[in-house]
Parts: structure tokens; sequence; C-alpha cells
């Protein structure tokens, strides 16, 4: 017989939420008083970033199990302190959801968290909980270390090199299938799983973006989460240049083409304007472009590919093989009418 769900109560949800979460090093007071008390190693810099995810603006219950939102939520606040070169390490996560909700969903949500955050040695040591009268709202805080000078925006220079980690377009696909009634027909369940899970539970370059924030060479970065040509927009406008893209250079996913084949899609769209793949977008000098490059696939198994150049101000273009303008979608942003992320 199946045990009736339990009803949730603040009090029983921060025990649960104590009990699973580790301490983790460089916590002196975690969960349990009104602040934590963190120590930073000595001669590093802390950085912040926090992220809110909304229940049909980010993610719909109808295909995203709790723990997926858990998962994500932590996800994408680990990809923006990757993209600063810098080491997670502390988070606190604000959860607010319906009066109708079980302790089993919450608990799965804390389980796809704590999994992911674990996975990086990242302490859950704080946050908040409360109802909500409309769907469910996430809030992580990320804390991190850096150690070095971070990665900003602003220090792409004219002549650099402009390139993107891994492939692009899997979660614009997997986006497109989830919304989908039915899973489409005639496509394979191993393109169906890889796309799906790269926009359910993303894999942030963690370790990419700690290896590129200790090498030398890269001028720029940031993580893409509001899709290529967005994400190089911020760039260009914070290094006040502009950038030339190469349609042809773009490492697509082969598991997206497949899919936008299948749907009769434009997958260059996604590649360009799909989000939330959670790549690093960076910029070097050309001569420094080899040596990361190769040394980023040594140390982590993960391609850098050249897909253009930083151009004089003047905004960011796509061209094809020969070099005409080639118009692309747009991608992510809150606040324009009839745009959606998840």
């Amino acid at each position: 017989m199946t045990p009736s769900p339990r009803p949730l109560t603040e009090s029983g949800l921060i025990r649960a939420i104590r009990s699973r979460a580790q301490v983790g090093r460089g916590v002196s007071v975690g969960i349990g008083d009104d602040c934590a008390i963190l120590s930073c190693a000595p001669g590093t810099l802390l950085v912040a970033t926090t992220d809110l995810l909304l229940e049909d603006v980010h993610f719909r219950r109808r295909y995203t199990e709790p723990a997926d939102i858990g998962w994500k939520s932590i996800a994408v606040n680990l990809s923006d302190v990757a993209s600063m070169g810098a080491r997670p390490r502390w988070a606190l996560v604000a959860l607010a959801c319906p009066a109708s909700t079980t302790l089993e969903e919450v608990e799965a949500y804390y389980a796809g968290a704590l999994a992911l955050a674990g996975e990086h040695e990242v302490a859950v040591v704080g946050g908040d909980t409360s109802s909500s009268p409309a769907g469910w709202l996430v809030n992580v805080t990320l804390l991190g270390e850096a150690t070095g000078a971070p990665l900003l925006r602003s220090g792409a220079r004219v002549g650099d090199v402009i390139a993107v980690t891994g492939a692009l377009g899997r979660a614009a696909a997997g986006l497109a299938v989830l919304e989908r009634p039915a899973a489409p027909a005639g496509l394979d369940p191993e393109t169906l799983a890889e796309v799906t899970a790269a926009h359910l539970r993303p894999r942030p370059r963690v370790a990419e973006g700690r290896w590129l924030g200790e090498a030398t060479g890269v001028t720029a970065m940031m993580d893409l989460s509001d899709g290529l040509t967005v994400d190089l927009g911020h760039i260009a406008e914070e290094s006040r240049v502009g950038a030339r893209v190469e349609i042809g250079r773009l490492p697509v996913a082969a598991s997206a083409r497949r899919v936008a084949d299948r749907l009769g899609q434009d997958v260059l769209d996604w590649a360009t304007g799909g989000g939330e793949d959670y790549e690093l977008l960076v910029t070097c000098a050309p001569a420094d472009f080899p040596r990361l490059s190769e040394g980023l696939r040594a140390a982590t198994g993960t391609p850098l590919t050249r897909v253009g150049e930083i151009t004089p101000a003047g905004g960011v273009s796509f061209v094809d093989a020969g070099g005409r303008a080639r118009p692309v979608a747009r991608g992510f942003e809150h606040f324009v009418s009839g745009r959606r992320r998840g």
C-alpha cells in the first residue's frame, strides 16, 4: 500500500534540509541560525551570483520533476561562477511553492539540488522557504572564490578570437521535444535522452571555467544562457567592440541537427538563439588560441571551437562562408512579449 503524502510544514522542511545538507569546507556555521558564517581562503576574492527560476517562465511542471528543478537551479548558478574562472563554494536556496505541495516533492527538489552541488563540493548553507499563491519559485544565491583576477565581459579586444566550448543547440532541441504532446516519431532513444537531459539537467562547465581562469591569455568570458546572439552582444557592449561570427564554424550538436530535421526547424536558430546551453563564450588573442584549445581538451576533454573574431564597434553580425550577412534568432530576453525560456 502506497503511503499517503506527508503534509508540508516549514519546521519539518527545515529539519529535512538540514539533515541532508553537508557542512562543507569553510563553513563555520551552516543551516540553523539567522546567517551562515563562512571562511574564505587568504588571498582570494569572493564572487557572488543569483538566479531566479519561475514556473511557466523557466520550466513547466507538466514535464519537469521537482528533482529536475533542484538540479537546474544549482546548475545555472554554477555556470555563472564558472564563467568568472572561479571555484563555486556555498549556496543559499530560497524556495516558494503552492500549499498543495507535499514534503516528498520538496525533498525531491533538494535531492536534485544537493546531487549537483555535491558533485562540485558546494555546501548549501541556508536560504528561505515560503508558500506561493501561484506556482513554484526558486532563487539560488551562489558564492565562490577566485584566486586570480576574475574573467569579465569587458576585456575583449579588437582582433581577438571568439570561441565557445562544447556544442550548441541541444537544450533548445530538448525544449522543442518536451513541449510536444508526444515524442516525435523517427528519433532514436539516445537522441531524445541527450536533448531532453540538456534542457532539464544541464551540465555547467565548472572544470573548464576554472582551467580557463587559471590559464593566461583569456581576455573575456561569460556563459551561454540566453543564446549566442544575446550573450555575445553583452561582451561587445561591455568591451565597447563589435563581433563577427562565421556561421559555418559553429559547433552545432549532432543530436540537435537530428531533432531539427525531424521537426522541420532551423537548427541554426537553436544554436544562435535557443539559449540554456550553458557553454562558455571566450575571447583571446589569436596567438593564444591554439594553446588554450589544446590545453582545455587535454585537461577536461572539452573542445574549444573558434567561431569568429572581435571587430571595431558596430554590433554583432553573423556571416556565411562567402562573407554575406545571415539573419539569426535573437535569443531569450525577459520582459519581451511572447518570449519564454522553458
